[in-house]
């Protein structure tokens, strides 16, 4: 079991996790495609599909979108109930906090900043012209970031940062996130698709992210007294 008085990583999902919407549907829906793209996204976290040729598939419903239509989506930034409390709470306990994202970087930046996270890592859309007045050209660029991305990613923070594996906690919500919680010591399945449950250690289904920092509040004391 972890131990929150000694320095560890807790690492999250972005879309239904750390925010309470997935971006690349609310981005379809600017095209009005929502619904086609939102059936996609739901097999693909059910685990039903491959996830980078789904994601290929879904991105080119986007090509057109302006940076001002994505900033639309994040004004007000639409944080899950309990995030900003929960991230503060580790890191008044000396933990390091960090996103990895099968989403956007577009994103990901703008949710490590308001929340002030130490590390994060998304996908990178390519854009026709800058990332102020320009648009999406419907294609990626770089890796794709998959659930073996994700456990990747924790374990290179985890050296980075020379903490052991058997101190960190990821927090995810769906099939893409299956990786990353087997990679952590703690695996956290926030408000989950059933395939994530089955894996995760906890399942957290009231959506509210301090709901982790009641449970691991409640374990270490037990642990003390």
């Amino acid at each position: 079991m972890v131990t929150i008085d000694t320095p560890g990583i807790v690492i999250f999902d972005m879309d239904s996790t750390l925010i309470t919407i997935e971006c690349i549907d609310e981005l379809a829906a600017l095209r009005g495609k929502k619904q086609q793209v939102s059936a996609i996204t739901e097999a693909a976290m059910r685990g039903e599909l491959d996830f980078a040729a789904s994601l290929r598939e879904r991105v080119k419903v986007l090509n057109g979108v302006s940076a001002t239509e994505m900033q639309q989506l994040f004004e007000p930034l639409p944080l899950a109930v309990g995030a900003r409390q929960l991230i503060q709470w580790f890191k008044q306990h000396g933990w390091r906090t960090a996103l990895v994202s099968g989403g956007f970087t577009w994103f990901s930046e703008r949710v490590a900043d308001a929340l002030q996270l130490d590390a994060h890592r998304a996908n990178q859309l390519h854009w026709q012209g800058s990332q102020l007045n320009g648009e999406l050209s419907g294609e990626l660029s770089g890796p794709i970031v998959d659930a073996q991305a994700k456990a990747d990613y924790l374990c290179e923070l985890a050296t980075r940062w020379s903490i052991p594996l058997s101190n960190t906690i990821a927090v995810g919500d769906g099939a893409n996130d299956q990786l990353m919680l087997a990679a952590a010591e703690l695996g956290v399945a926030y408000c989950a698709k059933p395939m994530l449950r089955e894996q995760a250690d906890w399942c957290i289904d009231e959506p509210d992210l301090m709901q982790l920092a009641k449970r691991l509040d409640a374990i270490n004391n037990n642990e003390k007294s």
